[in-house]
């Protein structure tokens, strides 16, 4: 069971960009030159500075719990992202993971070999959805792995990692699964679900993390760290390594960029969870922007139903006044066509739509 999540998907062998951008270069590779994305950098000024911020306290308290959780339910439904603040994950774990973290990209070449992702794995280090020779490439390096249930670990990656970093990833993980849980029960109250329906889902789901390194490019303004995309899971919960601002997010057809609040979680909606709320909530856009001075380092937890089970609206959510608007298929089944494809958007999502659902959300 350990090696079967390879057979979900794989991406091509590319270029490390963090090598890449160690060379002295004034140009950058035409293979990581987008003229077909949207500029990176906004100049628009009026644009809102800040998504939604959620006090996790306040959901669990007595005296604020109604008011906070009308604010989580209007940052799922208008947003599809919220910072979330006293989340009860300590600031020291927090603080170790960033270590960690850094210290893994720091490691020299021929150590980060051994981590390199094998044919036919998404695991490992590398890049994602890189379906062909020709198709453009995002400014980043990314380390990914399977972290929970422990039996979906990769036995040729998971023990070879640095014992350190396998020891606090393993606390980091069990806190943000319990984070996770409450995230999706609060959810759940808000949409006026049975809880079950949410608990059934996700207490034995997924989880598995993607540390991201974006590199200082001598041109950002002709480059993109992360290509637009919604998550395909169903929830991100995000940790900013680093001062380093990059994240953005599509509302209303601009991009707003996302300033990171101290000791918080970024966490957003994925494809998924739309399809779990019938469209209630939504997934929405977003990409990764660099620079020419500093790297950007961040790690996302993503969330996703057991993968021996299947996917498809709550049914506590579906009535003669709000039928399906998604198509019930398994978890593995939905995750080889999401990770067989490029990043395009909400595209995926699409797929997975009942083309004669009343009521479509667009």
């Amino acid at each position: 069971m350990a090696g079967k999540l390879g057979t979900l998907g794989s991406s091509l062998p590319v270029p490390y960009v963090q090598e890449l951008a160690k060379e002295p270069m004034n140009t950058v590779p035409l293979r990581y030159v987008r003229p077909d994305q949207d500029p990176p950098f906004l100049s628009d000024t009026t644009l809102p500075s800040q998504v939604p911020i959620i006090d996790m306290q306040r959901l669990v308290s007595a005296n604020t719990m109604d008011f906070e959780l009308a604010s989580l339910h209007s940052a799922c439904k208008d947003w599809g992202f919220f910072q979330l603040v006293n989340h009860g994950v300590s600031s020291s774990l927090m603080e170790k993971v960033k270590l960690e973290i850094q210290e893994i990209f720091g490691l020299p070449m021929e150590e980060k070999k051994k981590y390199w992702q094998t044919p036919g794995e998404l695991e490992g280090y590398g890049q994602a959805f890189v379906v062909s020779e020709e198709q453009k490439l995002d400014w980043a390096d990314m380390f990914y792995i399977t972290t929970l249930p422990a039996h979906f670990r990769k036995p040729h990656l998971y023990p070879k990692l640095p014992l350190s970093f396998r020891e606090t990833m393993e606390v980091y993980a069990s806190q943000l699964k319990i984070l996770a849980m409450n995230i999706f029960e609060k959810m759940a109250k808000a949409l006026k679900m049975e809880s079950e329906d949410m608990r059934e889902l996700f207490e034995d789901g997924w989880q598995s993390m993607r540390m991201n390194y974006y590199p200082p490019c001598p041109q950002p303004e002709l480059v993109i760290g992360l290509t637009p995309h919604s998550d395909s899971v169903a929830l991100t919960i995000l940790l900013q390594v680093n001062e380093m601002e990059g994240l953005q997010i599509k509302k209303d057809g601009r991009w707003i960029p996302v300033k990171p609040l101290p000791n918080a979680f970024i966490v957003n909606i994925g494809d998924i969870l739309e399809i779990v709320t019938n469209g209630a909530y939504r997934s929405i856009e977003h990409r990764a922007t660099v620079n020419s001075e500093k790297e950007r380092i961040s790690i996302a937890t993503f969330y996703t139903p057991n993968r021996n089970g299947d996917l498809g609206p709550a049914p506590s959510l579906i009535s003669p006044h709000n039928p399906a608007l998604f198509k019930r298929v398994g978890v593995e089944d939905y995750f080889k066509g999401s990770f067989s494809r490029e990043l395009n958007g909400k595209a995926y999502l699409d797929v997975m739509r009942i083309e004669n659902g009343e009521g479509k959300t667009t």
